[in-house]
Formats: structure tokens, sequence, C-alpha cells
């Protein structure tokens, strides 16, 4: 049995709350704090409103500004260990030290790419989920996504069923701001984001949604969603054959610019209350 956890009292949680009682013990406002930090005042927010994973230099910065020596190291550092699935754990480590991910996804955005409320949606109907559950893995969830915003981000190319765009998940407000995300996201020089269109009909990506980690230095290894959590593949031939689906998707998919308009045009017309 795992032990009993304050509510609310997930990794990010306590991290969020650690920074907004330093700083307000400091006397400092968000954007004082920022100033300091040398970071954004809107960083500062979404760290301490649980919608931004903060990374190690942030952190240290934090240590130094508020005075607090080590503390928010320490905290940080329980980010990068927080709970993920049996089956998806082996993967984590292959996701992270990637050079280039290829994705697919049929049902919903894919992880890296999901906001904090998309993602709490989508997690929050797992069966048995209690609250703090809940909160930890979209802690977990959200700091995976801290491998697109380091110095040497890995390449990625994110192809997407046009279902994703029409499925509601958290409602329209949560839906308006993932796909504006989305769009923004696709922006980024090492993101290539393409939608397969409705106008495609059946595909090969309708058999299941599946992510292939690349590196310079070894094989490719592959994660295949299934019905119940997922397996790692490390088979090179099983991987080959997952890649030659992915570029049998990447035909049926609209160019870079054309995906983003329809993401865009989605968010706007079907998506706005």
């Amino acid at each position: 049995m795992s032990p009993k956890r304050d509510p609310d009292r997930s990794a990010l949680a306590l991290f969020a709350d650690e920074l907004r009682a330093a700083r307000e013990m400091a006397g400092l406002s968000r954007d004082e704090l920022a100033g300091q930090l040398n970071y954004s005042a809107s960083l500062v927010a979404m760290v301490e409103g649980l919608h931004r994973v903060p990374q190690a230099d942030f952190a240290a910065r934090c240590d130094v500004v508020l005075g607090t020596p080590g503390t928010f190291a320490r905290l940080q550092k329980r980010l990068r260990v927080l709970p993920f699935t049996a089956s998806f754990r082996p993967f984590a480590a292959y996701e992270e030290a990637a050079t280039s991910l290829r994705s697919f996804e049929h049902s919903h955005v894919l992880g890296l790419l999901q906001t904090a409320e998309y993602a709490r949606a989508v997690l929050s109907i797992r069966a048995n989920a209690s609250p703090d559950d809940v909160e930890d893995t979209v802690a977990a969830r959200l700091a995976r996504q801290a491998i697109l915003d380091r110095d040497h981000p890995p390449m990625l190319w994110a192809v997407i069923d046009e279902a994703v765009l029409h499925r509601e998940v958290g409602g329209p407000k949560v839906m308006h701001e993932q796909l504006l995300h989305l769009a923004a996201m696709s922006a980024r020089p090492n993101i290539a984001l393409q939608v397969i269109p409705y106008s495609a009909g059946a595909h090969v990506g309708l058999e299941g949604a599946f992510v292939i980690a690349d590196f310079d230095d070894a094989p490719p290894v592959a994660f295949l969603a299934t019905g119940g959590e997922g397996q790692t593949i490390e088979e090179p031939s099983m991987v080959a054959t997952i890649a030659f689906s992915f570029d049998r998707l990447r035909t049926e998919a609209l160019p870079r610019k054309a995906s983003r308009d329809l993401i865009i045009k989605m968010a706007e017309e079907r998506w706005t209350t």
C-alpha cells in the first residue's frame, strides 16, 4: 500500500506552495522576484499556478534570491522521479535521452504538448484515481515536457488525427486553450506538427498511438499505447515496422502550415465560449 499523502501535496504543488511562501516572506511581488531571477513574471505566475514545471536553473536561482540554500534545488529533483505507470516507466528514460521523437496520436493530444488542464481532464478518468493520484500524474506529465525547453531540445515530429481537434476534453475553454497551445508549439523550429484530415479516410494509425525515440549512437526504441497501459518495444524489426507506419501516416497528413491553420480555425470556431 502506498503511503498516505496530504491533499494537494504533489511534488509540483509543494514546489509552488514553497515558492509562494518564500516570496511572500521576502516581501516580493511576482514581478520583483522575476526581475531578480532574470525570468519573466508570467513564468513565475505559471509555476505558482501549477501550469509550468520549473527547471533546474530556475530552482537554483530561487535558492540564491530567496536565501534558501538547496531547498528549491531538492524540490526540483523530486519532479524528475514523479510517478509513471509501470509500463511507461522504462520508456520515460528513452524519451528524456532521445535526440528526436516521432509520435502519432489518434484520440487525444500527445502528452508532451498537453496543457495542465487538458492533462488533468484526460488523467482524471482513470479507474480508482484519487485526487492526489491525478495531481501527481499531471505533474509527472508536465515534468516530461521540460525536455522541449532545454538548451538543446529533441526534434519532435508529431502527427495527430483530426478527431483529436473535435473530441471535447475538459470543456470548451480547456479545448480552446489546448489548441492555441498546440498552434504555438508547432511554430517552434524543433517541432513539426501535422494533422491527418477526416478526408484521408481510414489509415494505419487507427490501430493505435505510438512514439519512437531516436538516438545518435543507439538503435531507436518505440512505445505502443494499448488498451491497457502500453508497451516499450526494443526489437529492431518491430521498431522498423512502427517507423514505416509513421512514414505512411506523414503522407496522409496536411503540410505543417495547413495543419496549424486548421488547429487555429478549430480553436476559434468550434471551441470559443
